[in-house]
């Protein structure tokens, strides 16, 4: 269940979070388990999404079964003034409208999990941190093997290279030799053993990994 694994890490985190379900028995367990705030009922109803306080709410997540339900409660959510409207989509027919409702970040689980898989068998020196807006970006990280051409040479010269793409930005580097973490400047030395944080679109990443690993 999709829902109660990001309600159980949203708890861990220390979020304030109310589920709505229409199973009552994943309710009471919720409850039961987590101490969370579990209301049985149908979150594409109005008069649920007002039990269970839509109208203080900074986030809304729509992760039922049905697109249809899912298409409701960003439209009820929206008509509320939530500001981030999360949902998760199964048919990619519903995209548009998602947009339209109002949705402000659209995920589609199957996709997420193939490119985890893909990116495991391919390259698994990299390790996708952080899919954003709605899957066009990635946050992404890369551990520099020993004999890479990129070992010893700075920043700016790599991110120069024809070869690298240039919307691909360096964010952070992990030294595993000090265990220390840096924010890369232009004259910063990528080292063997680095494990290099980076942020480029979704179609650049594979671009990016393969010249940070070529030896």
């Amino acid at each position: 269940m999709v829902g109660g694994e990001l309600a159980a890490r949203l708890v861990e985190n220390k979020h304030d979070i109310v589920i709505i379900d229409r199973d009552k028995e994943v309710c009471d367990r919720l409850y039961s388990e987590l101490g969370i705030v579990a209301i049985h009922g149908n979150a594409a109803h109005i008069e649920t999404l007002n039990e269970a306080g839509i109208k203080k709410a900074d986030v809304i997540v729509a992760s039922m079964r049905d697109d249809v339900d899912k298409l409701a409660c960003v439209t009820l959510a929206k008509s509320f003034g939530v500001q981030r409207i999360v949902v998760r989509m199964r048919d990619p027919a519903y995209a548009e409208a998602y947009k339209i409702a109002g949705a402000t970040s659209i995920v589609r689980v199957m996709d997420l999990l193939i490119n985890e898989m893909i990116m495991d068998i391919e390259q698994p020196e990299v390790r996708r941190i952080m899919t954003i807006s709605s899957g066009r970006g990635e946050i992404f990280m890369v551990v520099i093997p020993k004999g890479a051409k990129v070992a010893g040479k700075n920043v700016e010269s790599i991110t120069k290279s024809q070869k690298f793409p240039n919307q691909c930005v360096f964010i952070a580097v992990h030294n595993p030799s000090v265990e220390e973490i840096s924010f890369p400047k232009g004259e910063h030395i990528i080292n063997e053993g680095d494990s290099v944080f980076l942020i480029a679109p979704a179609e650049d990443v594979k671009k990016a990994a393969d010249f940070l690993i070529s030896k």
